[in-house]
């Protein structure tokens, strides 16, 4: 594959889930990849997403949470769905990529005390990360 390896995350508000994958995936990663997010539904990025990735030294205050039309004409190697309502909704992009689904729970519907529901997001996050990594260890086998 010739150039950057595009990879865009979706979900419901791109508030949470998607923001925090964005945010580790470009962290991770080389310029050898574009990494987006957007929501099918966008509304803004929670606060309690800032907080549990600035906890893990990435700072994701300055993202916004994007919708979806603007990008459908772009070329996306990955798109990859991070809520079922997402995967459910998920337009057609016109272009050829592999669609991939990783369905995590909404960790905005939490409820309890702040400190509750910021576990909850770092739980989210804990998997979302130990999902990304898996996956960039089968894009490396497949390059190697």
């Amino acid at each position: 594959m010739q150039g950057k390896i595009r990879v865009l995350f979706l979900c419901t508000h791109n508030s949470a889930r998607s923001q925090m994958a964005e945010g580790y995936l470009r962290s991770t990663v080389g310029s050898g990849y574009e990494v987006a997010s957007a929501g099918t539904e966008p509304a803004h990025v929670n606060p309690f997403a800032v907080r549990a990735m600035q906890e893990m030294g990435i700072d994701i205050s300055g993202h916004t949470s994007k919708g979806i039309k603007p990008l459908l004409g772009s070329v996306w190697h990955y798109v990859i769905t991070v809520c079922d309502h997402a995967n459910e909704h998920c337009p057609i992009f016109p272009f050829p990529s592999q669609r991939l689904h990783w369905g995590f729970s909404d960790p905005s519907q939490a409820t309890g005390t702040e400190e509750e529901r910021l576990q909850v997001f770092r739980q989210v996050r804990d998997e979302l990360f130990l999902k990304i990594r898996g996956w960039l260890a089968e894009q490396k086998e497949m390059r190697d």
